[in-house]
This record gives C-alpha cells, structure tokens and sequence, in this order.
C-alpha cells in the first residue's frame, strides 16, 4: 500500500511582517491564534453554447482571504497588531500587513528553508470581545496575487522563486 501522509495543522507557519517594508520583522503567528484558516475564494464564469446540455466554467480569478480568531495576549506581537489595526480604526495601507504562509512538509533547498507563498493583506477586524478572554476576530484579505517563494524559518527571510 502506498504511504499516504495527511498534511496536519501544525505543518502550516503562518508569519506577519509587524515591521516595515524596509526593515521586516516576521513574526510567528501561532500563540493566542486558535482559527487561521485559508479559503481561496476561486470566482469563475459560466456559460452555456447553444450546441450543448450544460454549460462550461472556467476559474477568472481569486478573492482569497484567512479567516483568523485568537486571544489577544499582550506579549504576541502578530495578535496585537491585528487588534491596534481595529482599535485605531486604520485604513487603507495602514491595515496592511506582508503575511506568509510557509508549507513545514514542503523543504527548499537550504537548511531550514521551505516552500511559502507571500500575501499583502488588508486586515479586517470584525469582533473583539470575551467574558473572560478578550478574542480577536477577523479576516486577513489578500490584496493582488500571492508572491511564491521560500521562507527561511531561522533567518525569518523570504526569498521570491525565480521567474
């Protein structure tokens, strides 16, 4: 029987760049975060010819977005940069964040180096409330197409795959 080795959660890093375009400082989003979840929103077009039964459909594009809900711990910088995002009621670029989305089971070709996608997302905050824990909800809307590349978990570097 062929080994059949299921992709787990764990196997997915998510990173937030809370730093700047100059200057990045990726972040590991995984303390606090209980849901990051991708859905890549396939859009497509359908249309029926006058010669056939069904119609044909073809994928036109992408809406992707990773719904997210975490506790908001003071001391994870991803989270608290999601929340400072709702709380100041920033737009535009200033609710941007560089996002990277890292494969564990997928190795590149160096040490500690694996196949990741990078995003530009506008974050969205949709609810921040908690009885007990404060828990921040949201989605992290990606803005253009996903850059695809290598991220280095050690060095926290993203390298873009060649053309």
């Amino acid at each position: 029987m062929a080994k059949r080795t299921a992709v787990l959660r764990h196997m997915i890093a998510d990173y937030l760049n809370v730093g700047t375009s100059d200057k990045p400082e990726y972040v590991l989003m995984g303390t606090g975060f209980t849901t990051l979840d991708e859905s890549p929103g396939a859009q497509t077009d359908s249309v029926k010819y006058v010669n056939e039964k069904s119609s044909s459909s073809s994928i036109t594009g992408y809406e992707t977005s990773f719904a997210y809900e975490a506790e908001h711990i003071q001391e994870e910088k991803a989270v608290d940069a999601l929340y400072m995002v709702g709380r100041n009621h920033y737009t535009g670029s200033d609710a941007e964040f560089d996002y990277i989305r890292v494969e564990l089971w997928n190795k590149g070709a160096g040490e500690n180096e694996f196949e990741a996608r990078k995003f530009l997302v506008a974050c969205e905050v949709s609810d921040y409330s908690g009885e007990n824990k404060q828990v921040l909800k949201g989605n992290l809307n990606a803005v253009g197409d996903p850059v695809l590349g290598t991220f280095n978990t050690e060095t926290r570097t993203f390298t873009e795959a060649a053309a």
